[in-house]
């Protein structure tokens, strides 16, 4: 048989989950085969030009949608566990397919989609059309219209993924790749000891420390938690503290998770120029700048040169 679509996938994923285990993807696409016995041929179908299965691509993103609707929930370790939501929707004995318009029954994917189609509304070049996430599927659409949809949700999706990869990184290796994510958005300079990481033991309140430009005319002192917890306004207040210690008057806190409110609100007030990075900033920095991933397809969208046809 052909492999199957994703919201076909959902709901044999969330009774694999049932079992209240941790499950990883790999555990979960092996359930799948299973379940729709799957020929080894249709296993190693493949996307055009890319190495990715059509089975693995579509069970990703069949488990990023159980966790956008709040009826599984990643763990630290980026295995995939059932919710109580998530049982109590497979007590009502659901069949069939779980895709987009299903989804919406719940409310924190119906808060995600809206999120998402914000920020598709805040990231479109002037003069391109409102086109939401949602819209991808609608037979309307113009095909410039969808792909830009699309291009959207495969940013929130990467987004989501980078997260929570980050969060089952070593935290001194954490350390080290916001070092080099500074480097790339053009921070330190070529000579060595411009970017460092602080010993494991005994960094007084700092993990590490770029140098603002080339030159080294100034410092910037960095703090990097990789914490499942939010980041309230003590651990900023240490951190000033740790900065005042060094005498530097600038400091960026980079978390995985996120920030409380009157953690921005102290630092807002703050004489020192103390910059807050939260987990999905992070991300898409990361993304922005090419560290930690890489370039899988790329399309070239071409259209007709009218000049070329208007010479002489």
């Amino acid at each position: 048989m052909a492999v199957p679509k994703s919201n076909e996938m959902t709901i044999p994923i969330l009774k694999a989950l049932s079992d209240g285990e941790d499950h990883v993807r790999a555990e979960l696409v092996d359930r799948i085969t299973d379940h729709f016995n799957l020929t080894p041929e249709d296993q190693a179908l493949t996307l055009p030009n890319s190495n990715t299965s059509y089975l693995k691509i579509r069970v990703g993103w069949a488990a990023f949608a159980l966790t956008k609707a709040s009826l599984a929930t990643e763990t630290d370790r980026g295995a995939l566990r059932i919710t109580d939501e998530g049982r109590q929707f497979l007590a009502t004995n659901p069949t069939g397919k779980l895709g987009r318009a299903e989804l919406k029954q719940f409310e924190s994917f119906r808060r995600w989609s809206s999120e998402t189609a914000r920020r598709a509304v805040a990231r479109r070049p002037a003069g391109v059309l409102d086109v939401a996430p949602h819209e991808s599927a609608d037979e309307e659409a113009t095909p410039p219209e969808r792909i830009q949809a699309a291009f959207v949700e495969l940013q929130e999706k990467l987004t989501a993924d980078l997260r929570a990869k980050l969060a089952t990184t070593d935290p001194f290796r954490f350390e080290k790749i916001v070092l080099n994510l500074l480097k790339a958005m053009g921070y330190g300079g070529p000579h060595e000891g411009a970017a460092q990481v602080t010993q494991k033991t005994g960094d007084h309140g700092v993990d590490g420390f770029i140098n603002e430009d080339r030159l080294g005319l100034d410092v910037i002192y960095v703090q990097a938690k990789r914490w499942k917890n939010n980041i309230g306004r003590v651990e900023i207040q240490n951190f000033v503290g740790a900065l005042a210690g060094k005498k530097a008057n600038k400091g960026i806190f980079i978390t995985t998770s996120d920030f409380h409110d009157n953690a921005h609100d102290y630092a807002a007030g703050l004489h020192q120029k103390v910059i807050l990075v939260d987990g999905r900033r992070l991300a898409e920095l990361m993304i922005e700048h090419s560290i930690g991933v890489a370039e899988e397809h790329a399309y070239s969208i071409k259209k007709i040169d009218s000049d070329y046809f208007e010479e002489a």
